[in-house]
């Protein structure tokens, strides 16, 4: 696929080349996605997820050095100032980092939106993010659709390069293009190989929309790196089951985003471009879907208002 990922069907990832980032060393240029924006997002990128507001600097500062381009931080982390102080530190040119937030479900209505971005970019430091995303869809408050109409005058208004969604399943998806004819350029769902949500990938690749996958190694909580087809590609590539299942993501075409404040397993969580897993070992991982639903180890959009 030469650098770059743009479906869901088993791929190749040979086509990285060397760069370099801030200090000497090389590292692996990460495979980018295009977007329906026709902006680029790098497909791996470091999540701060329950990375506490006061260690939020320190792990984004690591994770810059580890040669880590794409952030993602949203509003209800509470921790955008510690990933703006990181950039600003960093030295990097802001037109090398990927940095996307989100908007949160009591900010949905009216023109809330437009407040929510303002102070996302003003603890961010940032006067434009390249990613902003409704977090969820709460269809209890029902005010999804009205979120969605306030994204497309963000982007418009060049607050945010691209928008898209999180959670959002093929009903609520369906409803937000119908009210706007605008189609997200991605959703963020829970995925992992025990929960693979097919419905909305579905969807998603038959309207261009990107799949991004939080807690794409269960969070811990399903027992993914037991099972017999993880255990097995990762001693045949001689990584650990952690790398196989990110290296299952990054081949099944997903934008990815693990998580870690210990430096030395975010080195690990980026050291992906060395093997590739066969067609067979893709093939037994994609078979860990449950297919029911007992995958899911977080709530469930409908749960969330």
């Amino acid at each position: 696929m030469s650098g770059s990922a743009e479906s869901y069907a088993p791929q190749s990832l040979d086509g990285w080349k060397a760069g370099s980032y801030a200090g000497s060393m090389t590292v692996p240029s990460v495979p980018t996605v295009t977007l329906n924006s026709g902006h680029t997002i790098p497909q791996l990128g470091f999540g701060v997820f329950l990375v506490p507001p006061d260690e939020a600097e320190k792990a984004v500062s690591e994770a810059l050095e580890v040669g880590y381009r794409h952030i993602d931080t949203a509003a209800i982390y509470r921790n955008e100032e510690g990933v703006g102080a990181a950039i600003a530190k960093s030295g990097i040119p802001r037109d090398e980092l990927f940095v996307t937030t989100k908007l949160w479900n009591d900010r949905q209505s009216g023109e809330q939106p437009h407040d929510a971005i303002r102070e996302s970019l003003d603890k961010l430091g940032l006067d434009h993010v390249d990613l902003y995303l409704t977090h969820w869809p709460a269809p209890e408050q029902d005010q999804y659709t009205n979120a969605w109409a306030k994204l497309v005058e963000i982007r418009d208004a060049g607050l945010a390069r691209s928008i898209g969604v999180s959670n959002h399943l093929p009903e609520h998806l369906d409803r937000i293009v119908a009210a706007t004819g605008v189609v997200p350029a991605v959703d963020q769902i829970e995925l992992h190989p025990a929960y693979q949500q097919r419905d909305v990938l579905a969807w998603a690749d038959a309207n261009g929309t990107k799949i991004e996958a939080w807690g794409p190694l269960g969070q811990g909580k399903y027992p993914l790196f037991e099972k017999q087809a993880v255990v097995d590609a990762a001693a045949a590539h001689g990584v650990t089951p952690a790398q196989a299942v990110l290296r299952w993501h990054l081949q099944r075409g997903f934008i990815v985003f693990p998580k870690s404040s210990r430096k030395e397993r975010m080195v690990e969580n980026f050291d992906l471009f060395g093997f590739e897993l066969t067609a067979d070992e893709v093939a037994a991982i994609d078979a860990l879907d449950t297919g029911d639903g007992s995958g899911r180890v977080s709530a469930h959009p409908s749960e969330v208002n």
